[in-house]
């Protein structure tokens, strides 16, 4: 991506990282989002990852290729934001696996951070939202359906 495809409201947020950051290279903007398909989700993960508890997030994979977006890759560097579109911290990419949905760890959905952070509650709310990303791109959820695992740390917060 480009500066020109950095989001209005997002640039400035960026511009700030950049100064910020003790990198060897300028790290290259890969994209701004929100988690979630709805308001309190979006903005409940947010805090989670503000607070530090939420340190990996799941898609369906074959979403990236419905909506022609790139899979993430580690050194991947993207701009969290609240629903309204917000910034709210920068994260990077660590690591991503793509497995089929019924091969998620216990230990994976810990990682991620919602609810209590079993595996049990991460089936429950992935299959719900992988089902309305389904329905959405013309798709039936399955127990082997590919989804995209990516760990992530924050690296830049600023202040509030």
């Amino acid at each position: 991506m480009t500066a020109s495809d950095i989001p209005s409201v997002v640039q400035p947020f960026w511009d700030s990282f950049v100064a910020a950051a003790d990198l060897h290279t300028s790290p290259v903007f890969s994209e701004a989002f929100f988690f979630g398909d709805n308001e309190r989700d979006a903005n409940a993960l947010a805090e989670l990852v503000l607070s530090g508890t939420k340190r990996a997030t799941t898609s369906l994979f074959w979403a990236y290729g419905a909506d022609n977006d790139p899979i993430p890759k580690p050194g991947d560097f993207s701009v969290v934001t609240s629903w309204d579109g917000q910034p709210l911290c920068v994260i990077e990419t660590a690591q991503v696996d793509i497995c089929p949905y019924g091969d998620v760890t216990e230990a994976y959905a810990a990682v991620e951070g919602e609810g209590d952070g079993s595996l049990r509650h991460w089936r429950e709310v992935h299959w719900d939202a992988f089902s309305r990303e389904c329905s959405r791109i013309g798709r039936t959820p399955a127990p082997r359906m590919p989804v995209v695992c990516e760990r992530f740390k924050v690296v830049y917060q600023p202040d509030t």
